[in-house]
C-alpha cells in the first residue's frame, strides 16, 4: 500500500463520525429520541449511552442496503486492484447519493443551489455533493421536528389534564411533573411505545 493510500484512509477514518452523523439516517433518529425523553419529561432516562446506541444500530440497519452497495461495487473492487481509488470514492458516493437525494426535500436543496451561487443543475448528477449533504441535513431536521411534535401532543395533553385536577383540587405546590411523569410512562408502556415509535421512523425512510 502507497503512502498515498495510507493517508486516504486516514483521512476517511478521521472523517467517519461527521460522515456517520451528517450523510445518514443517524441525525433524524437521534433528535427523535431526544424529543421523546423530553416529552416523557424522565430526565436522563434512558441515558445518553442508550440513546445514541439504539440510534447507532438503528442507523446500520437504515443504511445496509446503502453500504451493501458501497462494499460490492466500490470497496471490494478496490481492495481486489480492479479499479483506482479516484474510481472506488466515486462509486462509494454514488449510493449514498442516491439516499440522501431520497430524503432531501427539492425546496432545500435550490435553497443550497442558490445559496452556492452555480447554476442551476439539470439533472441529480449535476449537482455537487457539497451543495447535496447541508440540504439533506436540514430536511432531516425538519422530518425529526415534525415527528417530535406529534410525540409532544399525547404527553402535553396528559400534563395539562394533571395541571388542571391539581389547580382544581387546590393542590398548587405540588409540581405537576411528579403526578404526570407516571401516568406517561404507563401510558407509553401500554402503547407498546418502542414499537411503534422505532416502526414509525423505519418506515419515513421508506421513499
Amino acid at each position: 500500500m502507497t503512502a498515498f493510500q495510507v493517508f486516504f484512509l486516514v483521512t476517511i477514518l478521521a472523517l467517519a463520525p461527521a460522515i456517520l452523523v451528517m450523510m445518514t439516517s443517524f441525525t433524524r433518529i437521534i433528535v427523535v429520541l431526544g424529543f421523546l425523553r423530553q416529552a416523557l419529561a424522565t430526565q436522563q432516562m434512558p441515558p445518553n449511552q442508550v440513546l445514541v446506541g439504539l440510534a447507532l444500530f438503528l442507523t446500520f440497519f437504515v443504511m445496509a442496503p446503502t453500504w451493501q452497495q458501497v462494499n460490492v461495487d466500490a470497496f471490494q473492487p478496490y481492495m481486489a486492484q480492479e479499479i483506482t481509488q479516484a474510481e472506488a470514492f466515486d462509486r462509494a458516493l454514488t449510493p449514498i447519493r442516491e439516499f440522501m437525494f431520497r430524503q432531501t426535500r427539492e425546496r432545500d436543496l435550490l435553497l443550497f443551489v442558490r445559496l452556492s451561487e452555480i447554476e442551476r443543475p439539470n439533472t441529480l448528477d449535476d449537482v455537487p455533493t457539497h451543495v447535496l449533504i447541508p440540504a439533506f441535513v436540514i430536511s432531516e431536521l425538519r422530518i425529526a421536528f415534525e415527528i417530535g411534535f406529534m410525540l409532544y401532543i399525547p404527553f402535553l395533553i396528559i400534563d395539562m389534564v394533571v395541571a388542571s385536577t391539581l389547580m382544581s383540587m387546590g393542590m398548587f405546590m405540588l409540581p405537576p411533573i411528579f403526578i404526570s411523569l407516571p401516568f406517561k410512562v404507563i401510558m407509553f408502556v401500554l402503547a407498546d411505545g418502542w414499537n411503534r415509535l422505532v416502526g414509525s421512523l423505519i418506515m419515513s425512510f421508506a421513499r
